[in-house]
Protein backbone atom coordinates (compact mmCIF):
# COMPACT_ATOMS: atom_id res chain seq x y z
CA UNK A 1 0.00 0.00 0.00
CA UNK A 2 1.22 3.66 -0.76
CA UNK A 3 1.18 5.48 2.45
CA UNK A 4 2.08 8.57 0.44
CA UNK A 5 0.13 8.08 -3.12
CA UNK A 6 -2.78 9.69 -4.66
CA UNK A 7 -5.04 7.24 -1.95
CA UNK A 8 -4.04 8.84 0.80
CA UNK A 9 -4.53 12.13 0.21
CA UNK A 10 -6.80 13.71 2.64
CA UNK A 11 -10.58 14.26 0.87
CA UNK A 12 -12.54 17.19 0.96
CA UNK A 13 -14.85 15.75 2.82
CA UNK A 14 -12.47 15.70 5.98
CA UNK A 15 -11.67 19.39 5.81
CA UNK A 16 -15.35 20.23 5.26
CA UNK A 17 -16.63 18.57 8.97
CA UNK A 18 -18.00 21.70 11.04
CA UNK A 19 -19.71 23.26 7.93
CA UNK A 20 -22.72 24.08 6.12
CA UNK A 21 -21.41 21.94 3.34
CA UNK A 22 -20.63 18.94 4.87
CA UNK A 23 -24.62 19.12 6.58
CA UNK A 24 -25.68 19.76 3.10
CA UNK A 25 -23.77 16.49 2.01
CA UNK A 26 -25.18 14.34 4.65
CA UNK A 27 -28.41 15.78 4.08
CA UNK A 28 -28.35 14.74 0.70
CA UNK A 29 -26.58 11.57 1.23
CA UNK A 30 -23.38 12.53 -1.13
CA UNK A 31 -19.90 10.67 -0.51
CA UNK A 32 -20.26 11.52 3.24
CA UNK A 33 -19.56 8.38 5.39
CA UNK A 34 -22.77 8.41 8.24
CA UNK A 35 -19.91 8.00 10.92
CA UNK A 36 -18.41 11.20 10.52
CA UNK A 37 -19.13 13.76 13.44
CA UNK A 38 -22.24 15.90 13.02
CA UNK A 39 -21.57 20.12 12.66
CA UNK A 40 -19.74 21.79 15.57
CA UNK A 41 -21.50 23.83 17.72
CA UNK A 42 -19.26 27.07 16.15
CA UNK A 43 -21.03 29.93 14.38
CA UNK A 44 -20.73 29.28 9.95
CA UNK A 45 -19.43 32.74 9.95
CA UNK A 46 -16.22 34.64 8.57
CA UNK A 47 -15.46 35.66 11.98
CA UNK A 48 -16.37 33.47 14.73
CA UNK A 49 -15.32 35.40 17.21
CA UNK A 50 -16.58 38.44 15.78
CA UNK A 51 -20.12 36.67 16.15
CA UNK A 52 -19.23 35.48 19.79
CA UNK A 53 -18.72 39.01 20.95
CA UNK A 54 -21.61 40.45 19.61
CA UNK A 55 -24.06 37.54 20.14
CA UNK A 56 -23.32 36.12 23.08
CA UNK A 57 -21.38 38.71 25.71
CA UNK A 58 -21.61 37.99 29.52
CA UNK A 59 -22.84 40.97 30.35
CA UNK A 60 -24.26 42.53 33.77
CA UNK A 61 -27.14 44.75 34.16
CA UNK A 62 -28.75 45.73 30.43
CA UNK A 63 -25.91 45.49 29.10
CA UNK A 64 -26.78 42.44 27.10
CA UNK A 65 -30.45 44.29 26.00
CA UNK A 66 -29.29 43.86 22.15
CA UNK A 67 -28.09 40.24 22.43
CA UNK A 68 -30.44 37.87 20.56
CA UNK A 69 -29.14 34.99 22.85
CA UNK A 70 -28.56 36.14 26.11
CA UNK A 71 -26.53 34.32 29.42
CA UNK A 72 -29.18 33.35 32.29
CA UNK A 73 -26.89 32.39 34.79
CA UNK A 74 -27.19 32.63 39.05
CA UNK A 75 -25.27 31.76 41.68
CA UNK A 76 -23.71 32.20 44.81
CA UNK A 77 -19.54 32.16 45.54
CA UNK A 78 -17.87 34.11 48.25
CA UNK A 79 -14.03 34.05 49.65
CA UNK A 80 -12.66 35.28 52.32
CA UNK A 81 -9.00 35.93 54.65
CA UNK A 82 -8.82 36.07 58.04
CA UNK A 83 -5.98 35.62 60.24
CA UNK A 84 -7.04 31.82 60.57
CA UNK A 85 -6.34 31.17 57.19
CA UNK A 86 -9.00 31.78 54.48
CA UNK A 87 -13.02 30.30 54.22
CA UNK A 88 -14.29 29.21 51.06
CA UNK A 89 -18.52 29.53 50.86
CA UNK A 90 -20.70 28.61 47.97
CA UNK A 91 -24.50 27.36 47.09
CA UNK A 92 -25.17 24.63 45.46
CA UNK A 93 -27.89 26.00 42.79
CA UNK A 94 -27.52 25.78 38.79
CA UNK A 95 -29.97 27.57 37.31
CA UNK A 96 -31.40 28.56 33.02
CA UNK A 97 -32.93 31.50 33.23
CA UNK A 98 -35.88 30.77 35.24
CA UNK A 99 -35.17 26.78 35.46
CA UNK A 100 -33.58 25.20 38.26
CA UNK A 101 -31.51 22.87 36.36
CA UNK A 102 -29.64 21.04 39.61
CA UNK A 103 -29.63 21.69 43.31
CA UNK A 104 -26.27 19.77 44.05
CA UNK A 105 -23.46 21.53 41.87
CA UNK A 106 -20.35 20.64 43.51
CA UNK A 107 -18.80 24.86 42.81
CA UNK A 108 -16.20 24.64 44.66
CA UNK A 109 -12.87 22.57 42.04
CA UNK A 110 -10.34 21.12 44.80
CA UNK A 111 -6.95 21.74 42.28
CA UNK A 112 -4.50 20.29 45.06
CA UNK A 113 -3.96 19.64 48.06
CA UNK A 114 -3.32 23.71 49.12
CA UNK A 115 -5.04 25.29 46.11
CA UNK A 116 -9.41 25.42 45.44
CA UNK A 117 -11.18 27.69 42.69
CA UNK A 118 -14.33 28.60 42.98
CA UNK A 119 -17.30 28.06 40.11
CA UNK A 120 -19.01 31.02 38.95
CA UNK A 121 -20.78 31.59 34.90
CA UNK A 122 -20.79 28.66 32.66
CA UNK A 123 -20.49 25.81 34.63
CA UNK A 124 -18.55 24.24 31.63
CA UNK A 125 -16.30 26.68 31.37
CA UNK A 126 -15.12 27.10 34.79
CA UNK A 127 -14.78 23.07 35.29
CA UNK A 128 -12.81 22.46 32.41
CA UNK A 129 -10.14 25.46 32.62
CA UNK A 130 -9.89 24.87 36.06
CA UNK A 131 -9.12 21.21 35.21
CA UNK A 132 -7.05 21.92 33.30
CA UNK A 133 -5.66 24.61 35.90
CA UNK A 134 -5.08 21.50 38.12
CA UNK A 135 -2.87 19.61 35.31
CA UNK A 136 -0.77 22.68 34.92
CA UNK A 137 0.20 22.76 38.37
CA UNK A 138 0.58 19.63 38.73
CA UNK A 139 2.99 19.62 35.67
CA UNK A 140 4.62 22.87 37.40
CA UNK A 141 5.34 21.03 40.32
CA UNK A 142 7.10 17.93 38.71
CA UNK A 143 8.89 20.29 36.86
CA UNK A 144 10.14 22.30 39.83
CA UNK A 145 10.26 20.18 42.89
CA UNK A 146 7.72 22.13 44.57
CA UNK A 147 4.00 23.45 44.58
CA UNK A 148 3.39 26.65 42.52
CA UNK A 149 2.24 29.81 44.03
CA UNK A 150 -1.02 30.94 44.28
CA UNK A 151 0.03 34.15 42.42
CA UNK A 152 1.60 31.87 39.43
CA UNK A 153 -1.57 29.61 39.03
CA UNK A 154 -3.87 32.45 38.98
CA UNK A 155 -1.66 34.08 36.49
CA UNK A 156 -1.43 30.99 34.19
CA UNK A 157 -5.59 31.06 34.46
CA UNK A 158 -5.82 34.82 33.75
CA UNK A 159 -3.25 34.33 30.71
CA UNK A 160 -6.15 31.75 29.40
CA UNK A 161 -8.67 33.83 30.02
CA UNK A 162 -6.73 36.82 27.96
CA UNK A 163 -5.91 34.42 25.15
CA UNK A 164 -9.41 33.29 24.75
CA UNK A 165 -11.21 37.09 25.48
CA UNK A 166 -13.85 37.69 23.40
CA UNK A 167 -14.93 33.91 22.23
CA UNK A 168 -17.84 33.83 24.50
CA UNK A 169 -16.08 32.06 27.52
CA UNK A 170 -18.61 32.96 31.07
CA UNK A 171 -15.88 32.55 33.97
CA UNK A 172 -15.54 34.39 37.09
CA UNK A 173 -13.63 32.95 39.81
CA UNK A 174 -11.39 32.76 43.17
CA UNK A 175 -8.08 30.71 43.11
CA UNK A 176 -7.32 30.72 46.25
CA UNK A 177 -5.09 28.96 48.84
CA UNK A 178 -1.95 28.84 50.76
CA UNK A 179 1.89 29.09 49.93
CA UNK A 180 5.10 30.13 51.22
CA UNK A 181 3.71 33.70 51.52
CA UNK A 182 0.96 32.65 53.28
CA UNK A 183 -2.71 32.81 52.15
CA UNK A 184 -3.68 34.19 48.90
CA UNK A 185 -6.72 35.56 47.68
CA UNK A 186 -7.20 36.38 43.79
CA UNK A 187 -10.17 37.16 41.59
CA UNK A 188 -10.15 35.99 37.68
CA UNK A 189 -12.68 36.16 35.20
CA UNK A 190 -13.40 35.73 31.62
CA UNK A 191 -11.91 38.77 30.33
CA UNK A 192 -8.64 38.01 31.56
CA UNK A 193 -9.05 40.14 34.59
CA UNK A 194 -6.87 39.33 37.58
CA UNK A 195 -7.09 40.51 41.08
CA UNK A 196 -5.47 40.28 44.67
CA UNK A 197 -7.92 41.15 47.60
CA UNK A 198 -9.34 39.90 50.97
CA UNK A 199 -12.12 39.06 50.45
CA UNK A 200 -14.61 38.35 46.84
CA UNK A 201 -17.93 37.44 46.08
CA UNK A 202 -19.27 36.37 42.86
CA UNK A 203 -22.41 35.86 41.15
CA UNK A 204 -26.00 36.91 41.38
CA UNK A 205 -26.76 36.96 44.80
CA UNK A 206 -23.20 38.89 45.34
CA UNK A 207 -24.56 41.52 46.46
CA UNK A 208 -26.46 40.28 49.40
CA UNK A 209 -23.05 38.63 49.86
CA UNK A 210 -20.99 41.41 50.36
CA UNK A 211 -23.83 43.16 52.66
CA UNK A 212 -23.08 40.80 55.15
CA UNK A 213 -19.01 40.84 53.98
CA UNK A 214 -18.89 44.42 54.55
CA UNK A 215 -20.99 44.46 57.86
CA UNK A 216 -18.92 41.44 59.81
CA UNK A 217 -15.85 40.82 58.11
CA UNK A 218 -13.04 41.47 60.06
CA UNK A 219 -9.10 39.98 60.13
CA UNK A 220 -8.59 38.76 63.85
CA UNK A 221 -12.59 36.55 63.68
CA UNK A 222 -12.01 33.36 65.15
CA UNK A 223 -12.19 30.36 63.41
CA UNK A 224 -16.02 29.97 64.74
CA UNK A 225 -16.63 33.34 63.52
CA UNK A 226 -15.28 32.81 60.01
CA UNK A 227 -17.26 29.93 59.51
CA UNK A 228 -20.42 31.61 60.92
CA UNK A 229 -19.69 34.88 58.53
CA UNK A 230 -19.50 32.54 55.59
CA UNK A 231 -22.46 30.16 56.37
CA UNK A 232 -24.71 33.81 56.98
CA UNK A 233 -23.25 35.65 54.13
CA UNK A 234 -24.44 32.39 51.80
CA UNK A 235 -27.78 31.89 53.78
CA UNK A 236 -28.74 35.57 53.06
CA UNK A 237 -27.65 35.72 49.20
CA UNK A 238 -29.74 32.41 48.98
CA UNK A 239 -33.06 34.15 50.80
CA UNK A 240 -33.19 36.93 48.95
CA UNK A 241 -32.07 35.52 44.98
CA UNK A 242 -34.01 33.14 43.76
CA UNK A 243 -31.09 32.20 41.56
CA UNK A 244 -28.77 30.62 44.24
CA UNK A 245 -29.59 27.95 46.55
CA UNK A 246 -29.04 24.25 47.59
CA UNK A 247 -26.93 23.30 49.81
CA UNK A 248 -23.92 25.67 51.56
CA UNK A 249 -20.73 24.12 50.98
CA UNK A 250 -17.66 25.24 53.10
CA UNK A 251 -14.05 25.02 53.45
CA UNK A 252 -11.44 26.23 55.54
CA UNK A 253 -7.82 26.46 53.86
CA UNK A 254 -4.95 26.47 56.35
CA UNK A 255 -1.25 25.59 55.77
CA UNK A 256 -1.74 22.51 56.01
CA UNK A 257 -3.89 22.34 53.12
CA UNK A 258 -7.76 22.84 52.74
CA UNK A 259 -10.61 21.39 54.97
CA UNK A 260 -14.05 20.61 53.74
CA UNK A 261 -16.06 21.85 56.92
CA UNK A 262 -19.76 21.20 55.84
CA UNK A 263 -22.53 21.07 53.69
CA UNK A 264 -25.82 21.97 55.54
CA UNK A 265 -29.45 22.28 53.30
CA UNK A 266 -30.02 26.17 53.19
CA UNK A 267 -33.35 25.65 54.41
CA UNK A 268 -32.56 24.16 57.77
CA UNK A 269 -30.44 27.28 58.04
CA UNK A 270 -33.18 29.53 57.46
CA UNK A 271 -35.18 27.86 60.51
CA UNK A 272 -31.94 27.49 62.46
CA UNK A 273 -31.44 32.05 61.82
CA UNK A 274 -35.16 32.29 62.09
CA UNK A 275 -35.20 31.07 65.54
CA UNK A 276 -31.97 32.73 67.23
CA UNK A 277 -33.87 36.29 65.77
CA UNK A 278 -36.82 35.09 67.59
CA UNK A 279 -34.76 34.56 70.62
CA UNK A 280 -32.97 37.66 70.36
CA UNK A 281 -35.82 39.59 70.15
CA UNK A 282 -37.79 38.26 72.80
CA UNK A 283 -34.68 38.88 75.09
Amino acid sequence: MAFFGPESAIGSDILDIGSRKALTKRQRGIGVDLGVPGQFDVPNVPDPALYCRSNFASACGNADAGQEVKFAKGTTTLAFKFNGGIIVSVDSRSTMGYYIASGTVKKVIEINPFLLGTMAGGAADCSFWERNLGMECRLYELRNGRRITVAAASKLLANVMSAYRGYGLSMGTMITGWDETGPQLYYVDNDGTRLKGKYFSVGSGSMYAYGVLDNHWREDLSVEEAIDLGKRAIYHATHRDAASGGINNLYHVTADGWKYIHGIDVNDMHYEFAEEKKNAMSS
